[in-house]
C-alpha cells in the first residue's frame, strides 16, 4: 500500500493541494470571463493575480524539493506534478491574455463548452492531488484519474468539431486565427490537468 511507504513530511501535499486549488479558481474565472466579455480587461487581470501567485507557489514546491533531504514521493515526481499544475494556469491565463488583447465581444459556443469542460478537469485534478496526501489505494488514484481523462477525451472531440467548424464557417482570417489559438490554450489547459493526473497515477502504481 502506498499508505505503509511514503515519509510522513506533508508539507509538499499542502503546497500541491494550494496549487490544484488556485487552477480550479482560474478556470472558474476564465468561465466567467467568456460569459461577461465587455469587461475583459478585469478578467484577465483577476488571473494573472491567480497565476502569479500559482507560480509563487511553484517557487516554493522548488525551495523545498532541493532543501529537503528525504521526500515523500521521488523528487522527479515532484517535480512534474508541480510543472504541469503551473503549466495549466500558464494555459489558462494566455487564453485570458489572448481574450482580451483578441478583443473578442463574442464567445463562440464551443468555448463556452470547453471552458466548463476545463472546470471539471481542474475540479478533478484538484481531488486526485487532494488524495494524494492521504496515502490513497493505487486502484483509487486510477478512479479518480479516470474522471480527468473523460473529460481529456470530451474535450479532444469537442476541439477537433470546433476547429473543423471554424476553417469551414469563418471567412475572417485574422478572426479564424485567434479563435484557433484560443481553443489551442483551452485544449493545452486541460491536456495538462491529464498529465498531473497521469503523474499522480504512476506514483500510486510504482508504490503499491
Amino acid at each position: 500500500m502506498l499508505r505503509s511507504l511514503l515519509p510522513k513530511k506533508t508539507e509538499f501535499f499542502t503546497l500541491f493541494s494550494r496549487h490544484a486549488e488556485l487552477c480550479v479558481e482560474g478556470a472558474l474565472k476564465l468561465q466567467t470571463m467568456f460569459g461577461d466579455l465587455g469587461q475583459t480587461e478585469q478578467h484577465a487581470a483577476s488571473i494573472h493575480a491567480i497565476e502569479h501567485a500559482a507560480d509563487a507557489v511553484c517557487q516554493q514546491t522548488i525551495e523545498l524539493l532541493h532543501s529537503s533531504f528525504i521526500t515523500p514521493i521521488e523528487r522527479g515526481d515532484i517535480h512534474r506534478i508541480s510543472s504541469h499544475l503551473d503549466d495549466i494556469l500558464d494555459h489558462i491565463e494566455a487564453t485570458a491574455q489572448k481574450v482580451w488583447l483578441y478583443e473578442i465581444h463574442t464567445a463562440r459556443p464551443e468555448a463556452l463548452e470547453m471552458s466548463a469542460n476545463l472546470v471539471d478537469a481542474t475540479r478533478a485534478t484538484r481531488a486526485t492531488v487532494d488524495a494524494l496526501a492521504g496515502r490513497p489505494s493505487s486502484e483509487h488514484v486510477r478512479e479518480l484519474s479516470r474522471a480527468v481523462k473523460q473529460v481529456e477525451k470530451q474535450n479532444d472531440r469537442l476541439l477537433r468539431g470546433a476547429t473543423a467548424r471554424l476553417f469551414r464557417e469563418e471567412q475572417d482570417p485574422k478572426t479564424l486565427i485567434k479563435w484557433k489559438e484560443i481553443f489551442e490554450d483551452l485544449e493545452g489547459a486541460v491536456d495538462r490537468c491529464e498529465d498531473v493526473a497521469n503523474v499522480i497515477e504512476g506514483v500510486a502504481l510504482e508504490n503499491a
